[in-house]
């Protein structure tokens, strides 16, 4: 048995699997059950009671986590109008169409998302098929579509991020990382399990959170619950 395997059997071991654990109780536990020598991202998961081919049940959004989620993203602002904005805005790389010409032409992804200024949606529009399934374009309702260009890069860059449920009604997102505290883990645990819970459809009926789990990097869940909220 692998080194990691006996950390994860002796982690597991700390876990009621049959027990629904409050978030505080989730965080300190997360912590402690961690197995890897690096600092582990912490994940919160949720199987929704939707149906996402609905409109109305498509649970979609945006958030920026209290103390962010550990994670450095680079940003590549496509804009003719706002270059200047964009080159004080912090992002990594800016630029016009041919930003979009280096990715098409050189497969290009040195970016982990993309600010654009709707002068620009046209031609982004014609690359729905490279950068639509690398869930790479920008979307006005996540602000990623914008002429202030530095207030949405000053945003992802303080941990605002994006989540969207996917068509089985699952949504995974990175909360932080082990190395966080306790208290600032929780406040992002807290902010996203607000936002899931008041995004629920008018139109779904019984219970609306079937499953939530906990977890950091190759350690075990932590069942979350949801009494009274749900």
């Amino acid at each position: 048995m692998s080194k990691i395997a006996k950390k994860y059997e002796a982690a597991s071991k700390k876990v009621d699997a049959s027990k629904l654990y409050s978030l505080e109780e989730a965080v300190k536990l997360v912590k402690e059950t961690s197995v890897t020598k690096f600092d582990a991202s912490v994940d919160i998961s949720f199987r929704l009671n939707v149906n996402p081919t609905l409109a109305d049940q498509l649970i979609r959004g945006t958030i920026t986590l209290p103390h962010g989620n550990g994670k450095t993203k680079k940003v590549l602002v496509v804009t003719n109008t706002k270059l200047e904005e964009a080159k004080e805005s912090g992002a990594e790389f800016f630029g016009g169409i041919e930003m979009l010409q280096k990715i098409q032409n050189e497969n290009w992804f040195d970016f982990d998302i993309i600010v654009a200024t709707p002068d620009m949606m046209g031609e982004l529009g014609k690359m729905g098929r490279v950068l639509g399934p690398k869930g790479l374009m920008p979307n006005p309702k996540t602000g990623t579509v914008t002429m202030d260009v530095k207030a949405a890069v000053a945003d992802i860059k303080r941990g605002k991020i994006a989540y969207r449920v996917d068509r089985d009604g699952n949504l995974n997102i990175g909360i932080g990382r082990v190395s966080f505290s306790e208290k600032d883990l929780l406040d992002n645990l807290v902010a996203i399990t607000d936002a899931i819970v008041k995004a629920r459809p008018s139109t779904v009926k019984g219970t609306y959170i079937r499953n939530c789990v906990v977890s950091s990097t190759m350690g075990p869940g932590v069942k979350v619950t949801f009494a009274g909220r749900n």
